[in-house]
């Protein structure tokens, strides 16, 4: 088996999360979190869809954190972002902290929403 380093050139992965709180690029935030290449902020949650629908054309996909299980998407939400046609993926929020670095990785345009463990 070869194994090969990871590179994420500029951008910043999410380097660990735990109960209540992320490390993005080592720094901990203890709130809910947007997380971009380059950009980390204080997300407000699900009911919080102005700062996801003005990443329209920024990314092609968010990754939608639901904590420690996954649930769905709530509907408001959904049709916010399909209205300005960006795309949604729910997943708990350890499997969309790894799918973010790992589509990061690969340079693709991504952002991950994502509600506490």
């Amino acid at each position: 088996m070869e194994l090969v380093e990871i590179s994420y050139d500029d951008a910043r992965p999410i380097d660990g999360y735990g109960p209540g709180l992320f490390r993005v690029g080592g720094k901990v935030v203890d709130a809910p979190v947007l997380v971009l290449a380059n950009t980390t902020r204080v997300w407000g949650g699900v009911e919080d869809a102005a700062p996801l629908t003005a990443l329209a054309g920024q990314v092609d996909v968010i990754l939608l954190g639901t904590g420690a299980t996954m649930t769905p998407v709530p509907a408001a939400l959904r049709e916010a972002l399909d209205e300005v046609g960006v795309g949604i993926e729910p997943m708990a929020s350890p499997s969309a902290c790894r799918s973010f670095n790992i589509l990061l990785s690969e340079g693709r345009r991504v952002a991950a929403a994502l509600l506490s463990v």
